[in-house]
C-alpha cells in the first residue's frame, strides 16, 4: 500500500496537484504574498510550478475558522515526495491558510 506522498521509483520527483483556500477579507497582496511564497518554496528545492491559478472566492460547504466563503487556488506542480510532506507541514502551520490538499497526480 502506497502512502500519500510516496514515490514509485524511489528517486525523482512526482506530480502533484493542490486546492488551497484563502480567508475572503485577506487583501490580495497578502494572497500574493502566499501564493509566492509556495511558488518559492516548490522551486527552491528543485521542483517545478507548472501552474498556479485563482479560481475566484466561493461558498463554503460549512464553516472554516469563521468563514463562510473562501478564495480558491489550484496549482500543479513536481516536487519530491519527502519535500512534498515538508510543504504540507508547513501550509498547516500557515495562519494564512483556511484548508488545503496537496495529491499526487496520475500519470
Amino acid at each position: 500500500m502506497m502512502r500519500p506522498f510516496e514515490n514509485e521509483g524511489g528517486t525523482g520527483l512526482n506530480d502533484y496537484e493542490m486546492m488551497l483556500i484563502l480567508p475572503p477579507d485577506l487583501d490580495e497582496e497578502g494572497a500574493n504574498t502566499t501564493t509566492e511564497r509556495i511558488r518559492g518554496y516548490v522551486t527552491s528545492r528543485g521542483g517545478d510550478v507548472r501552474s498556479l491559478e485563482l479560481w475566484g472566492r466561493r461558498r463554503l460547504s460549512f464553516p472554516l475558522k469563521r468563514y463562510r466563503e473562501g478564495v480558491y487556488h489550484i496549482a500543479h506542480f513536481s516536487l519530491a515526495p519527502e519535500q512534498a510532506l515538508d510543504l504540507d507541514r508547513s501550509l498547516r502551520l500557515n495562519e494564512q491558510v483556511l484548508r488545503h490538499l496537496i495529491v499526487r497526480a496520475d500519470a
